[in-house]
């Protein structure tokens, strides 16, 4: 295989390059993080949510959240193939049809290094302007929700990238506050205000991404470690690691069981996630027996997309509980 960013990439029409660019930026993923969208549409009172300047904003920052999402994605694999990881975490012997190498274009010689990270400084670009116009614009702008959204531009590309906090022992807490970050930013933008229920929902999303990208470092292990890359994962031993995964667990529901025992929400949400914590409980069980990392993370995926089905069930429902 020629080496990543130094292959000669012959010419394209248009759509086989999208093609490319949606791959690297792990478009399945993506739209992953938009679902955060429509959990803050559905939490909002039912009279606002065909509000004229409430749809604008969600528009506009939508369009800037393509933009940061794509900057983050492409820039992390950049980082990748420059220091190597990528190359060993997904060229291994032991790589499966679980983690396929289709997603790292920059692996498999289809883009080079430099394609991928104009493409990472250009969107990053796309969605600054994007999220100032829709702060400018946006119906609410309160301290809090502004902060939020300016770290969150500022923070999400610095996983791996710019300040490298995973490589600093900070690539959790970034990536948990990241995904959190992109339902209360939206949120305090339409609404301006933050009951606990949303504030709720925001941490049960970041803890499903954070729980998916949990048992994939810990697959990346040797990679990450070759390269410097301090995750929890590296820097953990093996025991360590299994417990540093189920006491994420037990916060994922924890941010369930505190708030309902509070009273901050009510029943029907516990109910209502219910299945998220049983399955939540299963992943990290089926870890501790099989050790099959990859495995986990595949059910991390279906523990997150399962969050967001019983979240929106519980907002559309709420105005009639």
């Amino acid at each position: 295989m020629v080496a990543a960013g130094t292959h000669v990439v012959p010419a394209l029409g248009v759509l086989p390059r999208l093609g490319r660019y949606a791959r690297l930026v792990k478009f399945q993923f993506v739209l992953d993080f938009f679902l955060a969208l429509l959990i803050v549409w559905t939490a909002m009172a039912p009279d606002t949510r065909l509000d004229g300047p409430v749809l604008l904003t969600l528009l506009v920052f939508a369009l800037g959240k393509v933009g940061v999402l794509s900057a983050v994605m492409t820039l992390d694999d950049v980082t990748g193939v420059k220091d190597g990881s990528d190359t060993a975490n997904y060229l291994s012997d032991d790589n499966t049809e679980l983690r396929p190498l289709k997603r790292k274009p920059l692996l498999t010689g289809e883009l080079t290094v430099h394609q991928a990270q104009r493409f990472g400084l250009a969107a990053l670009a796309w969605g600054a302007v994007w999220w100032l116009v829709a702060t400018l614009s946006a119906p609410h702008v309160p301290v809090w929700g502004l902060v939020v959204t300016v770290l969150l531009l500022v923070l999400s590309v610095q996983y791996s990238w710019g300040l490298k906090l995973s490589y600093f022992g900070l690539g959790e807490v970034c990536l948990l506050f990241s995904a959190s970050a992109f339902v209360l930013s939206p949120y305090a933008l339409t609404v301006g205000e933050l009951p606990a229920f949303v504030l709720v929902e925001a941490l049960l999303f970041g803890f499903g991404q954070l729980l998916i990208s949990g048992y994939s470092n810990t697959q990346d292990i040797p990679g990450d470690a070759a390269v410097g890359r301090r995750t929890v994962a590296v820097m953990a031993s093996e025991r360590g690691n299994q417990v540093f995964l189920g006491g994420l667990t037990a916060l994922n529901v924890l941010v369930i069981a505190v708030p309902f025992a509070a009273g901050w929400i009510p029943a029907w949400f516990a109910l209502a996630t219910l299945p998220v914590v049983v399955l939540r409980l299963r992943q990290y069980a089926s870890f501790l027996s099989n050790g099959h990392a990859l495995l986990a993370r595949s059910r991390g995926v279906v523990v997150f997309r399962t969050t967001v089905g019983c979240v929106l069930l519980y907002n559309l429902a709420r105005p009639w509980l």
